[in-house]
């Protein structure tokens, strides 16, 4: 087989790239390790910056997003009973989308079934051979037989345990990471939101957070150890905790019910450079990862696949390569950024084990100079809606 770009990796970031290609008549393979249905299961944040909007309208798959997605102009930031707003129309003028990652993912799914798109599920033993050369190729086996793809780029979407960072000598890759010392326990169930926009919640007991994906189910989560499991926690262990984590308002009118998925999440903040090598290409996960505090994970892999996409529609079409040598450096400068605004907001909202009264003392008054600052509120409002491509 041969195809123009080859694309390791069948979550939203390589459908999205797939998607965008084959709009301007490029040819694409994607591989993808599992099914289709296990990539649907897995459950995700919903929160999409414009950017990742306009991408996906730009892909030509935004119609059920545009129609069932809530618009959010803000989110509430809580300490105890103090809550405050920070208001994004007013300091930005661009709301957040609130859509499901999985929503997306099918969509994107369902675009590259309509168009033909070639996929190629449960893959094993994905090897990317001569990357640094102008003929890559790519070897897998399927259902136990090997088979090679020739192709003029690979684009490695394939998560932070996949191969393609892996095929980056240790001699030109470096890494940067930070592991939090907690967890979050998220639950999903079929309940009405406590509010009608994200809470983000600091307390002596720890953070929580209240999101939403529509009307009648919520997503909830709470910060824990990481040698907890999901079955240390009952459902009604967890609304307790989560009732004594948020103020007391939103405490008394939150309606609660069995949980349809429970699960723990580490907390890490990960990235390595570069981000390209030869004609192999880092995209999202494979490349960094952000604690979810922020928001950043999906939309931060929309921005590289943005970068990306044009540098190899410039590249084929064009004949000229400046947007696909400039990809890493373009990428990590938003990457960067986007690792900041995560720490920065993991930090000023957890309890770390290691703090002392000094430490608790500096975040609570981090938290008095953002509720009364409206330079603070809008430098949070701007990182949180999206900074430019």
């Amino acid at each position: 087989m041969r195809t123009q770009v080859l694309i390791i990796g069948g979550g939203p970031s390589g459908l999205l790239l797939a998607q965008l290609l084959d709009r301007k008549g490029i040819d694409t393979i994607v591989l993808e390790r599992k099914t289709r249905s296990y990539v649907l299961g897995r459950i995700r944040a919903g929160i999409l910056e414009q950017g990742m909007v306009k991408l996906m309208r730009k892909a030509g798959v935004s119609e059920r997003m545009d129609r069932e997605s809530y618009v959010h102009d803000g989110t509430v930031i809580a300490c105890g009973d103090e809550q405050f707003r920070i208001d994004f129309t007013k300091h930005t003028g661009t709301p957040v989308v609130v859509y499901g990652q999985t929503e997306l993912t099918c969509d994107l799914y369902d675009a590259r079934e309509a168009a033909d798109g070639e996929i190629i599920y449960e893959v094993e033993h994905v090897e990317i051979n001569d990357a640094k050369s102008d003929r890559p190729y790519v070897t897998f086996q399927k259902d136990g037989i090997a088979q090679r793809i020739d192709c003029d780029y690979v684009a490695g979407c394939d998560g932070f345990h996949g191969v393609s960072r892996q095929t980056i000598p240790l001699t030109v890759r470096k890494e940067y990471e930070k592991v939090y010392p907690f967890g979050w326990l998220g639950i999903l169930s079929e309940t009405p939101p406590v509010h009608h926009e994200l809470i983000y919640s600091s307390s002596e007991r720890g953070f929580a957070l209240c999101s939403m994906r529509n009307d009648n189910l919520s997503r909830y989560y709470i910060q824990c150890s990481l040698s907890d499991r999901p079955d240390d926690w009952s459902d009604q262990l967890f609304w307790d905790e989560l009732k004594r984590r948020i103020p007391s308002d939103y405490a008394d009118k939150l309606v609660t019910g069995p949980s349809i998925e429970k699960s723990i999440a580490p907390l890490r903040s990960f990235v390595t450079e570069p981000m390209r090598w030869g004609r192999l290409f880092l995209c999202g996960d494979a490349a960094h990862i952000v604690p979810p505090t922020g928001a950043k994970g999906l939309n931060t892999a929309a921005s590289d696949i943005h970068y990306l996409y044009h540098g190899l529609v410039q590249a084929i079409h064009d004949n000229n390569n400046e947007g696909i040598d400039r990809y890493s450096e373009r990428a990590l400068a938003r990457v960067w950024k986007a690792e900041r605004f995560s720490w920065w907001m993991t930090s000023l909202l957890h309890r770390f084990p290691e703090q002392n009264a000094f430490d608790l003392k500096m975040q609570s008054a981090e938290l008095a100079f953002l509720q009364s600052n409206n330079e603070a509120q809008s430098a949070l409002a701007q990182n949180y809606v999206g900074l430019p491509y």
